[in-house]
């Protein structure tokens, strides 16, 4: 399907330049350090945010699944509570 090669591509190039999809490209850039080292050279990133003391708010899905929470997206975006009318 084309759409997928299209969806890379943008991804690739909406910075201005093309980047590659690697370490050094478009996966070494997140703000997320644990999807940073989800991808590559753990020990590394984990090192290097850990001496300059860098925070991650487990904001990606990436991140809340290294470290086994739900994934705020879909149906576990929302909250639903039930209250029963005949209480």
């Amino acid at each position: 399907d084309i759409r997928h090669l299209l969806t890379v591509s943008d991804v690739m190039t909406s910075e201005g330049a093309v980047r590659a999809i690697g370490r050094h490209g478009v996966s070494g850039s997140k703000h997320s350090i644990l999807a940073r080292s989800a991808f590559e050279v753990t020990v590394t990133h984990l090192l290097q945010a850990g001496v300059i003391g860098e925070r991650d708010e487990l904001r990606g899905v990436t991140e809340n699944i290294i470290v086994g929470q739900p994934v705020a997206l879909g149906t576990g975006s929302v909250d639903l509570y039930y209250i029963p009318e005949n209480v």
